[in-house]
């Protein structure tokens, strides 16, 4: 009875015939093994620390950059809100400035120059030796906005007055009360009077101020050239109306210097004196109405004590 050879195929995986053969190969040379072993156990612990070490400092860079950040928006908010003070504080200053100015016209306007209101000058202030200490930003912030209120409300307060103080100097301005002409005096004055030509009784409607040929004549206040020209007996004659029921009339004068509608200020000149018209010599002949009626120039004057000389002129 023949027998067939049977081989039966192992079913072992490629795995099993490695572990197979390193087990194979691990009882030939154990130490061998071990060696590998413990290579492989360090390169892989020096691996995963070199990992965490890595992982360590990505973590601190981050940190850093992110407090880098931080710092940035800090600054930027600071300088931010530094400028906005400095910003207030510029306009703070402005408004002081404009307070200041103000203040001085007011100063001349009141005539208060006796060096009792001078803006130029540091207001004087003082403490004791009481510690000092930071002030808080808010605080701070607390104080400007405390003061650019009161810079406001003295800002109102000085335009009252000063609106009050202008119109007050508009009126005044509008009113005689200067003289025609510097450094003269009365030759002839208000009222009943010997005719100069005739002898006769007359009523001397003005005064007449010594003068000689082209001595400026001077407006006695603001007003409107109401008329300028040759009228009878006055000669060459100018007319200013002031506005408030006042008219002033400059006669007997060698030219005139305004025309009708003129603006002319108080001091400014309006004629040269003269002789003309019915007049017996160079002056200046000087009248004051008030809606209408003659009035006597004498009260009007700024000069209450101006000498009076020899009677006549015209």
């Amino acid at each position: 009875m023949a027998f067939k050879k049977i081989v039966i195929k192992s079913r072992e995986t490629r795995g099993q015939r490695v572990a197979r053969q390193i087990r194979g190969f691990a009882e030939d040379r154990p130490l061998t093994v071990l060696g590998m072993v413990l290579g492989l156990g360090l390169v892989a612990g020096f691996g995963a620390s070199a990992g965490v070490g890595m992982l360590n400092d990505s973590r601190l860079e981050a940190r850093l950059a992110q407090q880098q950040q931080e710092l940035a928006r800090v600054q930027r908010d600071s300088q931010a809100e530094v400028n906005a003070m400095a910003a207030r504080l510029g306009e703070l200053q402005a408004q002081a400035t404009r307070l200041n100015a103000l203040g001085e016209r007011l100063t001349q306007m009141g005539k208060l120059e006796d060096g009792e209101f001078d803006f130029n000058e540091p207001v004087g202030v003082g403490g004791g030796d009481e510690p000092t200490q930071d002030m808080p930003a808010t605080e701070l912030k607390d104080s400007l906005g405390q003061l650019e209120g009161q810079f406001a409300a003295s800002g109102q307060q000085l335009n009252v007055l000063a609106s009050l103080m202008f119109d007050h100097q508009l009126e005044q301005n509008a009113v005689p009360s200067r003289m025609p002409i510097k450094n003269t005096y009365i030759t002839s004055g208000f009222g009943g009077r010997a005719d100069p030509f005739s002898g006769g009784a007359a009523n001397h409607k003005g005064i007449d101020f010594h003068a000689s040929v082209g001595d400026p004549v001077m407006s006695v206040a603001d007003g409107v050239v109401s008329y300028s020209g040759v009228r009878g007996g006055y000669g060459s004659v100018v007319e200013v109306d002031h506005g408030n029921g006042y008219v002033t009339r400059y006669a007997h004068n060698s030219r005139l210097t305004v025309k009708v509608g003129d603006l002319v200020r108080a001091g400014q000149q309006v004629a040269r004196a003269g002789s003309s018209g019915r007049s017996t010599g160079a002056h200046v002949h000087f009248e004051v109405w008030k809606d209408g009626r003659v009035m006597n120039p004498r009260k009007f004057l700024g000069d209450t004590n101006t000498p009076v000389g020899r009677r006549g002129r015209g």
